[in-house]
């Protein structure tokens, strides 16, 4: 009754109306203006339990805090630390860093390299190929790369990153062991200047001498034109890459044995033949060597852009002269008229007939030679060989263009 009468405490009533409309008091009254006031007080004494429990709570966590702060808690100091270490890393111009692009525009794309902020990878430092949009080189929202740090935006302290120069790290790396393996490889030449041509290999820019050229070509003909090539220097450090291609193509023709069979490309078409680039060195099929059967106009049997196996006739190194054939590789005669794919199907076979037979005859030739020189001591073996080839024939090889063919004409 207490708490009851604190309730009524400060409470004021009207006055009661004498109007003739006011209703006169009733018992009935009285108890329904007392509901609301009941319903108020056990309101407020569930709100004040509520308190004291939320106190209690508090007060037991304040002690917990001061005696036993870790306890129960997974997280500790060495989790802490481990945290830190996992997102903290060097910034320094140089490093490398791995991270996910989560957006591209045309002035490059941002990099999540788990910092504080994004990281910024312009287009110009995308790719070591000049390009106008990351995408062109597959940079996409998603896509995780490892990048170098090569600098810092001073207007909000962003790292700038960079693919190019890992690329280009990479292209030298590749430029090095190309040169230990002392491979030939095809360059495209881009610009030329008094000294020599400018040719593009894994993509660098090397410099090719003109003492190092060996085609007649002038450097304006060269451009845009791909040339065989050996390493001469590869200096990373001094941004110095120097070509040859005398010494590539001096590498081919010690290859171009005559009888072998090799792959060439139709470059031109001349009304006497077919020049045909075999590795870099132009060679002729002329029209007489081109089938069995005779051959009114070239185009009808090859185009420009044509590949095709070709034999080698003769070689003259000092002119820089190839003679070809593909007459002496058909197993019919007019098969590279009629069915040129089983010319080619068949050129190895055919070549190494041809081969067989010029031993025999340069075996034969020799032993006609022992008549006046018994005293050499040869023999022919049981393939009609007589010995090794001899200093006396001349580097090049025999000049094969007249040999007869395996097949009757």
């Amino acid at each position: 009754m207490a708490s009851l009468a604190q309730q009524f405490t400060g409470l004021r009533c009207s006055p009661l109306s004498t109007s003739r409309l006011s209703k006169p008091f009733s018992p009935t009254q009285t108890k329904t203006t007392l509901l609301p006031i009941v319903s108020a007080s056990v309101i407020s004494n569930a709100q004040t339990k509520e308190r004291l429990k939320l106190k209690e709570i508090f007060e037991e966590a304040q002690e917990r805090c001061r005696t036993a702060p870790m306890e129960g808690v997974s997280f500790n100091l060495h989790s802490f630390y481990s945290a830190l270490e996992k997102y903290d890393f060097n910034s320094e111009i140089g490093t490398k860093v791995k991270g996910v692009i989560f957006h591209t525009d045309n002035k490059g794309a941002l990099v999540d390299i788990t910092a504080k902020s994004s990281a910024h990878l312009k287009v110009e430092d995308a790719c070591m190929h000049k390009i106008k949009h990351v995408e062109e080189v597959g940079l996409v929202p998603g896509v995780k790369e490892e990048f170098v740090i090569i600098g810092e935006n001073e207007d909000d302290d962003s790292l700038i990153l960079s693919l190019k120069t890992i690329q280009f790290e990479l292209a030298w790396e590749r430029c090095r062991q190309l040169q230990a393996e002392d491979v030939v490889v095809k360059g495209r030449v881009v610009g030329a200047n008094k000294g020599g041509v400018v040719a593009v290999v894994e993509g660098l820019r090397g410099f090719v001498p003109f003492s190092q050229l060996s085609t007649k070509s002038t450097a304006e003909e060269l451009i845009e034109k791909d040339i065989p090539l050996k390493f001469v220097e590869v200096d990373e450090e001094q941004s110095r890459l120097v070509l040859s291609n005398r010494k590539a193509m001096a590498d081919n023709q010690a290859q171009l044995g005559i009888g072998s069979v090799v792959l060439g490309t139709v470059q031109s078409l001349k009304p006497y033949g077919a020049f045909i680039d075999i590795g870099g060195i132009n060679g002729l099929l002329h029209v007489s060597q081109i089938s069995h059967d005779r051959v009114s106009d070239i185009a009808t049997v090859l185009q420009p852009g044509d590949t095709l196996k070709v034999m080698i006739l003769s070689h003259d190194r000092e002119r820089g002269r190839v003679s070809l054939s593909t007459k002496k590789l058909e197993p019919t005669p007019g098969d590279m008229i009629r069915n040129p794919t089983l010319v080619f199907e068949k050129a190895e076979e055919m070549a190494q007939t041809f081969r067989q037979r010029i031993a025999q005859a340069e075996a034969m030739a020799r032993a006609d030679m022992l008549r006046f020189q018994p005293e050499s001591g040869l023999t022919l073996s049981s393939d009609g060989i007589l010995g090794p080839v001899t200093s006396d024939l001349p580097i090049e090889g025999l000049d094969l263009s007249d040999v007869p063919s395996a097949v009757t004409e």
